[in-house]
């Protein structure tokens, strides 16, 4: 299971406020706070920097990396921003967010995954717009997979996103993401997938637990890495209990390793 540390993007009030006063002690702290509760990546997200963003992914990826060994997953949309993100990263293999169908996105970055062995988030995204079934999802992946290992890419250093839709616009989203990791799954035995969670919650009350539930359905369907939020126990107690619950947590050591660290007093 890998888990993407989600809370250096400056989508976030706190992280765009701390970045534009240059404050590298907060900056630091949120990335120590979130490699001790159990990161395994930390995401560098500055796509709402408009104008800046390049300039500001350097700032970030050497704050980071100033405390932080952990590898970096580097976010966004602009070319630029990845390419001043990856050349900084100190760890071997960081990992890219993200490749889609959509052509030119794909000739973009598939220099970046290679360059810099990469691992890389592919989102089912063609040029045609977001998929709406699970076959959908299917046939894009399809068409991802099979490109990026014509290209040397191993399916093992392949994150899918199925691509999560709020359930409060259509009452077979969370069904077909279900679905679509299940299909995939059976064609690509060894591609890995990733998702945030946020998205399936959208405009409903009780969030937190609508994601912390959802997180645990797709884990059983094969999901086997999340963005999210590593400091907050709530999320992270479901995704060890989870983990041990699908068989990908040996005799339970990582449950009774959080158990003992006082995860869930």
């Amino acid at each position: 299971m890998v888990v993407v540390g989600e809370l250096i993007n400056t989508s976030r009030k706190v992280i765009r406020e701390a970045v534009e006063k240059r404050d590298t002690d907060y900056i630091q702290q949120i990335a120590k706070a979130q490699g001790e509760a159990g990161a395994h990546y930390l995401d560098i997200n500055c796509g709402t920097m408009v104008g800046e963003e390049a300039a500001i992914m350097e700032w970030l990826v050497n704050t980071v990396q100033e405390v932080s060994n952990l590898p970096l997953c580097i976010d966004s949309p602009s070319t630029a921003a990845l390419v001043a993100g990856l050349e900084l990263a100190k760890a071997p293999n960081p990992m890219i967010n993200s490749i889609t169908a959509e052509e030119k996105r794909f000739q973009n970055v598939l220099p970046l995954i290679k360059k810099y062995k990469a691992k890389i988030v592919a989102l089912c995204i063609e040029d045609a717009g977001m998929p709406e079934t699970a076959k959908d999802r299917l046939r894009i992946a399809q068409y991802l997979v099979t490109k990026l290992e014509t290209e040397g890419i191993s399916q093992g250093d392949i994150y899918l996103d199925p691509l999560i839709k709020p359930i409060s616009a259509g009452d077979t989203y969370g069904r077909e993401v279900l679905e679509s990791i299940r299909l995939i799954k059976e064609v690509f035995p060894e591609v890995h997938f990733m998702c945030g969670l946020s998205n399936v919650s959208y405009s409903l009350p009780n969030r937190a637990l609508v994601n912390r539930l959802f997180m645990v359905q797709t884990m059983a369907m094969g999901m086997d890495g999340y963005i999210l939020d590593p400091t907050n126990k709530d999320m992270m107690g479901a995704l060890y209990i989870a983990t041990a619950l699908t068989g990908q947590d040996k005799y339970c050591r990582g449950y009774l390793k959080a158990h003992r660290k006082g995860l869930y007093s």
